[in-house]
């Protein structure tokens, strides 16, 4: 038996244990693959959910050094959704019974953004009957705001920390009243307290960042007790200050593998969160999210944002499907999602097993 084999069978890993999951080699990391699949549909079963995306704007208050729509960009055409639009992208999810959306935004803090926000999710409700599940990514907002938008209908909530390392978070945001690490925790802790399923994720393999980071930040989530989680490889973007250090960067192949084993690693440790293979893993593998969901993701983002917004909300780099009509993205992803072994959920909210166990 392998030192990898022993430790898949210690029924609570440690960092260092983490560590030299990590920095398995392509044929040790085909027991951690298997361990977690296994995992996968014994918590979960072999359905993923569809959420349908709608970047409703990238305006940003931020100036993260890693991001495309970041304030200082000026190459950046912003834009925001009109509240029609946004609706008719709900209602083409709702008729094709894609069960949830995800409404997703740059961070703005305001009462104007408070009320659109408000409006779009009492509305979506409405014209679904109630039926359709509602997650927001709209960042850091006060205890107020977020009990507003749940109390209009949002029950899920995407905030990524990026990193959990709090030296490693100022090497990627400016250390600012903008960007405040402990601020960022604090959302987390109120997001959990007014009663969303909470989410995170961080970037893998970015500029500066160690397998003991990413050991950390498997370590958070699971202390933080996360419901779900949205986490992939750092792809560079050329107008952001992170760019000039695109020479000591792992290979894309290499960020890609680390990025799968994240996933599996933490499909091992949370056996029944909701785990999503996201858009950035594609990027860098043509089968990036069939591999993910192999591996114990169970979430897919079909792309719902009208197609003319799309190349303007371009977090990194070679971003795919920016072209793609919802029903090429719905097509494609149902292709995927089989060739994986899965089933789609559809018309369910595939809401956090583990969200329903913590709140018991």
């Amino acid at each position: 038996m392998t030192e990898i084999d022993k430790l898949l069978e210690k029924e609570y890993l440690d960092k260092n244990d983490l560590i030299t999951l990590l920095n398995a080699n392509k044929t040790e990391a085909e027991a951690i693959f298997k361990k977690s699949s296994e995992i996968k549909q014994q918590y979960i079963g072999n359905t993923t959910y569809f959420r349908g995306l709608i970047e409703y704007s990238n305006i940003c208050e931020k100036n993260c050094y890693y991001c495309g729509i970041r304030k200082g960009n000026k190459n950046v055409q912003r834009y925001k959704v009109t509240k029609e639009e946004v609706l008719e992208a709900a209602k083409f999810a709702y008729d094709n019974k894609y069960g949830s959306v995800v409404l997703q935004s740059g961070e703005i803090s305001s009462p104007a953004f408070t009320k659109s926000i408000a409006e779009m999710v009492e509305g979506m409700k409405e014209l679904s009957n109630n039926e359709l599940g509602i997650t927001l990514s709209c960042g850091e907002q006060t205890e107020e705001v977020y009990k507003l938008w749940h109390e209009k209908g949002a029950t899920r909530y995407l905030l990524r920390i990026e990193t959990s390392n709090r030296e490693l978070y100022y090497k990627l945001h400016p250390n600012d009243a903008e960007h405040n690490y402990e601020e960022r925790l604090n959302c987390l802790k109120l997001l959990k307290k007014v009663g969303y399923q909470v989410g995170t994720g961080v970037m893998i393999g970015l500029p500066f960042q160690t397998i003991e980071d990413l050991a950390d930040d498997l370590l958070f989530m699971r202390e933080f007790d996360i419901d779900m989680c949205g986490m992939g490889p750092y792809i560079e973007h050329h107008d952001t200050p992170l760019y000039e250090h695109r020479g000591i960067l792992m290979s894309k192949d290499e960020r890609f593998f680390l990025s799968l084993k994240m996933v599996a690693l933490l499909r091992i440790l949370m056996k029944d969160i909701n785990l999503a293979a996201t858009t950035a893993m594609q990027t860098l593998d043509k089968l990036g999210r069939e591999k993910a969901i192999k591996v114990g993701a169970n979430i897919v983002m079909p792309n719902l944002t009208p197609v003319k917004y799309r190349d303007e909300y371009l977090l990194y780099e070679d971003k795919p499907c920016t072209t793609e009509s919802p029903e090429e993205c719905r097509g494609c992803l149902e292709v995927r999602i089989k060739l994986a072994g899965d089933d789609i959920g559809y018309g369910e909210w595939g809401d956090s097993k583990h969200f329903a166990k913590r709140t018991e």
